[in-house]
């Protein structure tokens, strides 16, 4: 049976005001990760944002958090090359993960931050849910299926989130959820809905923000 991956609605007002409020509180970088060894105490709920090089994660961090430089933006491929954590509050953790997939980087170095964020995706029991980013203008590519497939095998959750759909004309969007949706059926760890941001213009963040919020 095809399962529907709607676009997630607009937040309830009250709720979106609350989880407004939550990012608009004390949010820091906590610490870079290297290895397994180095993260922080498994001591509340986490949510990990993945994509693959230059999808623009950091600069959804950015957006949701309302601070343009908690993560750091490049138009460099593989510029994260550790598990970023963040402090949301005292109430959750931020995980801006390493890009997979082509990045500027000596193959020894791409292939150790790829093995740690298999690592942590299998291994992580306070993880939530992961946000796994895709570009509007190019849908899902093989190397997307590839950590879906992991986050399946691992029994993580996952939400797509589309990025960048400010790029595209207002029509040009259409056929790029239908390519999604389809690609999602052959994962089980998908969750049913698409959010839909763009972090240059803010669209989609207060959903985004909401949806982290409800998560515990």
């Amino acid at each position: 049976m095809k399962v529907a991956f709607p676009v997630a609605p607009e937040p309830d007002p009250a709720a979106a005001e609350a989880a407004r409020l939550l990012f608009a509180g004390p949010v820091d970088f906590l610490k870079g990760v290297v290895a397994m060894n180095g993260l922080p105490a498994a001591d509340r709920p986490e949510v990990c944002f993945a994509g693959r090089s230059n999808v623009g994660k950091s600069s959804l961090i950015n957006a949701l958090t309302g601070r343009k430089g908690i993560a750091r933006a490049s138009n460099t491929p593989g510029r994260t090359q550790e598990i970023n954590y963040f402090t949301l509050g005292q109430q959750a953790y931020l995980v801006d993960l390493p890009g997979y997939g082509f990045a500027k980087a000596p193959v020894a170095v791409v292939a150790k931050w790829q093995a740690l964020l298999k690592n942590y995706l299998a291994g992580r029991q306070t993880l939530r849910r992961a946000f796994c980013l895709i570009d509007s203008r190019h849908g899902v590519k093989d190397v997307d299926h590839e950590i879906m497939t992991l986050l399946d095998r691992s029994a993580v959750p996952f939400q797509v989130v589309m990025t960048k759909t400010d790029k595209l004309g207002p029509n040009a969007i259409k056929p790029v959820l239908a390519q999604v949706e389809e690609a999602l059926q052959k994962h089980p760890a998908a969750y049913p809905e698409i959010v839909v941001t763009s972090s240059e213009k803010g669209h989609g963040i207060a959903t985004l923000r909401t949806i982290i919020a409800g998560l515990d």
